[in-house]
């Protein structure tokens, strides 16, 4: 499959992610598109196959990574997606290694990424990033994993910030952190936004604007984490259907 590169001069004109560019997606669409404006200042690389579909690797100097990390000269991979009829061709391989020479050739230590214990939505893959050998740098409650691909055995092991690995969330309520690194963000926290004040829930969102805010974050995944009087409720991105399921199991009336 032919890879495309993402840049200022065929941003507006290509397809990106997971939503597609029509009325129903032009929000979340154009908000990504105007993040990765900005984040192409700081060498984020934005790889594509040259479909209409979710074929893509996204990565970034580790340093302007937007992720409570330390991992000195490495690349992190924001994310790598493919699915649909593409999946099972060899293309994630394809955008990896495409990754992997492009960072070699910028004089980096390794790749290092966020993922799980186990297969979750919105997180690379752990089963097909260690078999590609990556291996485990450190983790944070309840699930996250920081693995790292090192191209050299002197190189650092990444490692969390302290900040994010201590559970400190003293805001009363629903608490919800994000970013605009997903083109779904936008629309879909104003969907629970809107939710919660019909219903009187309290509900503080506080959105990471900047890769210092998001670098300080009180939890790994700066895109999306939700906590509810502290206690960590979900990384994946809701809709009104899911929100009012987690507010029945948490003793909420729902009305509406």
């Amino acid at each position: 499959m032919e890879i495309i590169t993402l840049d200022d001069t065929n941003l507006d004109s290509e397809h990106i992610c997971c939503a597609i560019s029509d009325k129903k997606g032009e929000c979340q669409v154009s908000s990504k598109k105007a993040w990765l404006r900005e984040m192409f200042k700081d060498g984020l690389v934005f790889k594509k196959g040259n479909v209409r579909g979710k074929v893509f690797i996204e990565y970034i100097p580790a340093e302007n990574a937007w992720c409570p990390i330390i991992a000195e000269n490495y690349m992190f991979i924001n994310c790598l997606w493919v699915s649909g009829k593409y999946k099972g061709q060899g293309i994630s391989n394809q955008l990896l290694n495409e990754c992997i020479v492009d960072s070699k050739q910028k004089g980096k230590s390794g790749l290092v990424v966020l993922s799980s214990n186990k297969k979750k939505p919105y997180l690379s893959d752990p089963k097909y990033l260690r078999h590609k050998g990556f291996i485990l740098a450190d983790t944070k409650e309840p699930y996250y994993e920081l693995l790292y691909l090192p191209f050299n055995e002197d190189a650092k092991v990444p490692k969390f910030k302290g900040i994010s690995k201590r559970n400190i969330i003293t805001e009363p309520g629903f608490v919800l952190y994000y970013s605009n690194q997903c083109p779904f963000t936008s629309k879909y926290v104003s969907v629970i936004d809107d939710y919660a004040k019909e219903n009187d829930i309290k509900l503080t969102i506080f959105k990471y604007k900047n890769k210092e805010d998001a670098q300080n974050s009180l939890t790994p995944f700066s895109t999306y984490s939700l906590f509810y009087n502290g206690e960590f409720i979900t990384h994946e991105i809701l809709n009104e259907k899911k929100f009012k399921s987690i507010l029945k199991d948490k003793g909420f009336d729902i009305l509406k």
